[in-house]
């Protein structure tokens, strides 16, 4: 499961590093949680950072509260469930990173942990998106971001991470390739790439947003 993560790099830099030239503005969130809108690169638009909500709205939901069960999409059934075949077929998308969050399980409690790339630049997660209409006619982009099985770092951590693009990856990704060359890509990514170290419990609340949940006890 992915349900909380971080993207504060300067936007200037994220442009630089994904190669786009336009964005929509937002600010560095340390402490990203769902149902907020958050920085994606669109396969409909590979050429801006556009926003979305975070909690893939089908097009046949009633309401928008459904969004908050489908944060996540598993890698393994993205073609069996009706909510994220098409997506995953035609609306993919990067979701902008730099880090993320996950809770240890221990005698003392969950232990918050934070998982990033060794060198601190920001990251790509592999994901889904659509466009859902309200009643009132607004049209709503949501996206979900897809998991795979974790990696020997993230075992003790959970059962689950998010798929974390090889940068090699990200632009095939938002192309229209064969089905199979997308699922090849959502691997457990490489952890002699990755750290993961414990943070303050003030990241289980996303109303605590600044530098301070980054801090390493």
């Amino acid at each position: 499961m992915c349900g909380r993560f971080s993207i504060y790099t300067p936007t200037d830099t994220l442009m630089k590093r994904f190669q786009v030239l336009r964005a929509e503005d937002f600010r560095p969130n340390y402490n990203a949680a769902p149902t907020q809108n958050l920085p994606l690169i669109l396969n409909s638009d590979p050429a801006a950072i556009s926003l979305g909500r975070w909690g893939l709205l089908p097009s046949w939901a009633k309401e928008q509260k459904i969004g908050n069960r489908m944060i996540n999409a598993r890698a393994e059934t993205l073609l069996q469930k009706p909510s994220f075949r098409t997506p995953f077929r035609k609306h993919r998308c990067l979701v902008l990173a730099d880090g993320f969050y996950e809770w240890k399980k221990t005698s003392d409690g969950k232990i918050p942990h934070r998982i990033a790339l060794k060198d601190n630049k920001p990251f790509a997660f592999a994901g889904i998106w659509g466009a859902w209409t309200t009643p009132d006619g607004e049209e709503i982009r949501s996206f979900s971001i897809i998991t795979t099985e974790p990696n020997q770092l993230m075992k003790p951590l959970h059962q689950r991470m998010p798929v974390i693009l090889k940068k090699e990856n990200e632009g095939k990704w938002l192309q229209e390739i064969e089905i199979s060359e997308a699922q090849a890509m959502l691997e457990p990514y490489p952890l002699e790439d990755l750290e993961a170290y414990p943070v303050s419990t003030l990241v289980n609340s996303p109303r605590n947003n600044s530098e301070e949940v980054l801090q390493s006890l």
